[in-house]
């Protein structure tokens, strides 16, 4: 599975798409996401208590919860976008109940099933990788750690260890979509973060326009982008597609021609 990360990632900077699932129309969305240039898709998995994220996503989840979207439900929308889309990699993102309340081992085989690629669970730091990770690799689905700029040289080689897909830089100390990490700092950590390492550093938290993708892509082997995208959502509901894919496309552009 991990050779879709492969492939999107060795094209050069790779455009990260996040929504949350159930929130407007989902699989609509997802495809304008693919249409708009989106190497790798994240798929936000609605939790009542999301502590790494900020207004936009923890409304998006909101609005997902309040019209039942379950667990099964985000499954459905992973199986039916890898029969559309086979070669595009596909992360559930999320938090630790939802993945562990059934088992660690039915989450993976439901991932695998559904033909998921990734994995990133926000609250189960490296030291209690047993809570998921075996599982997770067991069932050929990658584990995508967080680096943040609090991970230091004596706690990054836990975060690397059977970490695969791709790390992800939170790249400011503080929850999504609020604010953008100064250039040189990101800079800075990709640099530690790739000679620690042979897997692609993706870059996201506050990444909200073209201009900011490009800076980011000209360092990073990939920029993340959620809050703005989940904004369209929210402004648009069932009708989101058209400006999901205008900006998607505005942000591959800057992502693919930073370098």
């Amino acid at each position: 599975m991990s050779d879709r990360f492969e492939t999107a990632f060795s094209k050069g900077p790779a455009l990260v798409c996040f929504i949350t699932g159930g929130d407007g129309d989902t699989a609509t969305n997802l495809d304008a996401l693919v249409e708009g240039g989106a190497d790798v898709i994240e798929l936000g998995m609605p939790f009542t208590d999301p502590m790494a994220d900020g207004p936009a996503i923890q409304e998006a989840n909101l609005r997902s919860l309040g019209k039942g979207t379950r667990t099964d439900d985000i499954f459905r929308y992973a199986a039916e976008f890898r029969q559309r889309h086979p070669q595009i990699p596909l992360v559930l993102m999320g938090y630790a109940n939802p993945m562990t309340i059934r088992g660690p081992e039915w989450f993976a085989e439901e991932c695998a099933k559904a033909g998921v690629d990734g994995v990133i669970c926000v609250d189960i730091p490296p030291e209690e990788d047993a809570a998921l990770g075996p599982a997770l690799r067991d069932a050929g689905v990658s584990l995508i750690r967080l680096a943040t700029p609090t991970t230091d040289a004596a706690r990054l080689p836990a975060v690397l260890e059977g970490s695969s897909g791709f790390l992800y830089y939170v790249s400011v100390a503080g929850i999504t979509g609020m604010q953008q990490a100064a250039q040189g700092s990101i800079e800075e950590a990709v640099a530690k973060l790739k000679a620690a390492s042979d897997i692609p550093v993706a870059v996201g938290f506050g990444v909200r326009t073209p201009e900011q993708a490009s800076s980011i892509a000209k360092v990073a082997d990939g920029v993340v982008v959620g809050s703005a995208l989940v904004d369209l959502v929210k402004q648009h509901g069932d009708k989101a597609a058209g400006p999901l894919k205008e900006l998607t496309s505005a942000l591959a552009e800057a992502v693919h021609s930073a370098r």
